[in-house]
């Protein structure tokens, strides 16, 4: 669907990278024309990674607002994921040029942004074109920025693997150790400490 509200400012949001071991939670926010259509445009999870790049630039040309906010690996250690990951939608949010009168934001739990109203949609970017062009936005956008930091760390694959928990990203952890990338609050390894989240915040 194109919106749920017709007739105002309605911002789609979504994040990427919450269940990394390294790297950043990024996340965007986009408002998309009341025409937009494009027939590829879906959950980025369901698209390949060419999909996803043939996307962006179509959605960053098309959009009449997007901005990307990113939440680093040190930012996440400090407040958790959960936390980091709604921190990250509000910075998108933030540098929208437009100002949204409502957010759709996919999941099912969210920080009330300032006082603009805001709907929680459980796989949203399969059922909101908005929200599906912001999951295109922070995987791409977070994509690019794990390749930069895989320049600086190359034993770690992060070019393939993006700071996930992959058995490859595993092993060179027991092998390297952890970067300045790493979240130290994740399990990186089986004897690591594991993550504890608030889900009361």
């Amino acid at each position: 669907m194109p919106f749920y509200k017709q007739g105002i400012v309605e911002a789609g949001c979504d994040e990427a990278g919450r269940g990394c071991l390294a790297g950043p939670v990024v996340a965007a926010a986009v408002v998309l024309p009341e025409n937009f259509d494009h027939p590829l445009l879906n959950d980025s999870k369901q698209l390949s990674e060419k999909q996803r790049d043939l996307l962006r630039p179509l959605i960053e040309s098309q959009a009449l607002a997007w901005a990307v906010g990113i939440v680093d690996n040190n930012e996440v250690d400090q407040i958790n994921i959960l936390n980091a990951s709604f921190l990250a939608m509000h910075r998108a949010v933030d540098q929208l040029k437009i100002t949204p009168q409502h957010l759709l934001i996919d999941g099912n739990r969210f920080k009330k942004y300032k006082n603009i109203e805001h709907l929680c949609v459980v796989k949203g970017d399969g059922k909101y074109m908005s929200i599906a062009a912001a999951s295109v936005l922070a995987k791409t956008h977070r994509d690019s920025l794990m390749q930069q930091l895989h320049a600086q760390y190359p034993n770690y694959a992060w070019n393939k693997n993006k700071g996930y928990p992959t058995k490859d990203h595993r092993k060179a952890i027991s092998i390297w150790g952890e970067t300045q990338y790493h979240r130290k609050t994740f399990r990186l390894l089986p004897d690591a400490v594991s993550l504890k989240i608030d889900f009361n915040v």
